[in-house]
């Protein structure tokens, strides 16, 4: 059984479509199968419309073949660099590391914090990677997630940043993050 969630440059945020293919069952097993998944699986008619024309994109020799290739070719390159911009500035902060997104819309930086950053954390009844989310949305308008929400190994921290932003918003996104990010190392040094 396999189960297809679709996003990705098929989709806008909140637009939500998705399948199911069952093979490998008794037809009694299927049965019961389809019928769990109709009582819980209700997109809305446009996340069905959209799982439709995922499955069947234009083919060589339709209308829209080209339009199609081009846009879909675009938006791929875009996420792509933002990707890479991101990623690039992330690893350019002190006691930050991060991996290249491969296939995903996020990133996930590791970040090694002071102790003091820690311990104020610890004051504020805080996971530290939920502190340092905080504090940079609290200073820059930009959010990120807590790693400690995806169960990282104990004492490693992280959080996840999205690259969908608009690609031109992007620099100063990296602004805003960078000038912070020296801010709070520099408030905590130990």
């Amino acid at each position: 059984m396999s189960l297809a969630l679709l996003s990705g440059y098929y989709g806008e945020c909140g637009k939500r479509g998705g399948y199911m293919e069952v093979t490998g069952f008794s037809a009694d097993v299927r049965e019961q199968i389809y019928k769990v998944a109709s009582v819980n699986l209700c997109s809305n008619i446009s996340g069905q419309i959209l799982a439709s024309l995922v499955m069947s994109p234009p083919k060589v020799g339709d209308e829209s073949y080209e339009s199609y290739c081009a846009e879909r070719d675009g938006i791929l390159s875009s996420l792509a660099r933002r990707a890479k911009t991101l990623e690039e500035a992330f690893n350019k902060l002190e006691g930050v590391t991060c991996n290249k997104a491969e296939g995903a819309m996020y990133l996930f930086p590791r970040i090694r914090l002071p102790g003091k950053a820690i311990k104020a954390a610890e004051a504020a009844n805080k996971a530290a990677d939920a502190f340092y989310c905080q504090r940079l949305l609290n200073a820059t308008g930009v959010v990120v997630v807590p790693g400690s929400g995806f169960g990282q190994v104990p004492g490693t921290w992280h959080f996840r940043c999205t690259i969908l932003p608009q690609e031109d918003k992007i620099p100063a996104i990296v602004t805003r993050l960078t000038e912070f990010h020296k801010k709070f190392m520099d408030e905590f040094r130990d």
